[in-house]
């Protein structure tokens, strides 16, 4: 198991051990969870992201963490930081949350309990000015969570992924400051 980054009532936030990697696919690579990420991918995809996710975490001290819940150990799916990385945008360095579960986590506030756990650490911890979430106009559900989690919609800063086609264009920018997750 990896180490533990943070932990709330019901979760566990830690790093990634390449055992995960077979669970994640089981329970987070379907069409529904896929849906508005590009699609299911391969295994290919899934070692490429584990080698970023596990670089950033020795690079930065910080990426995408495993969601564990605490009462039965199952991997839920990822909530975390990472550095902005997107093609199309000047953010790039930015700190970016980001969050993937699986469907039967859907709808119990397991995101949003990661998600603050998270924000406390990229402000808390890790100074971070500012902290930047995207998703598409169509995944309302992510951009809901990012209104209750305080953050504010930005179309200035709103961009055209060129991974992806129309139907995943643009990509819509939230944003929340350090003084306003303070407050």
């Amino acid at each position: 198991m990896g180490a533990i980054i943070a932990e709330t009532e019901r979760l566990m936030l830690r790093t990634w051990d390449e055992a995960d990697i077979d669970a994640f696919m089981a329970h987070l690579n379907t069409p529904a969870v896929m849906r508005w990420l590009g699609g299911v991918q391969t295994r290919a995809d899934y070692e490429a992201a584990y080698q970023r996710i596990t670089a950033s975490q020795a690079e930065h001290g910080h990426s995408f963490w495993i969601v564990e819940r605490k009462d039965d150990g199952e991997l839920l799916g990822f909530c975390g930081l990472k550095r902005f990385n997107s093609e199309g945008s000047d953010l790039t360095g930015s700190f970016e949350i980001g969050w993937r579960l699986r469907e039967d986590a859907w709808g119990k506030g397991y995101a949003r309990e990661a998600a603050i756990a998270s924000l406390d650490y990229a402000f808390d911890v890790l100074g971070a000015p500012f902290v930047v979430a995207l998703t598409v106009q169509g995944n309302a559900g992510s951009w809901r969570l990012m209104e209750r989690l305080g953050m504010e919609r930005r179309t200035d800063l709103d961009f055209v992924d060129p991974r992806y086609g129309p139907e995943l264009n643009p990509t819509i920018i939230y944003r929340i400051g350090s003084d306003q997750w303070k407050a």
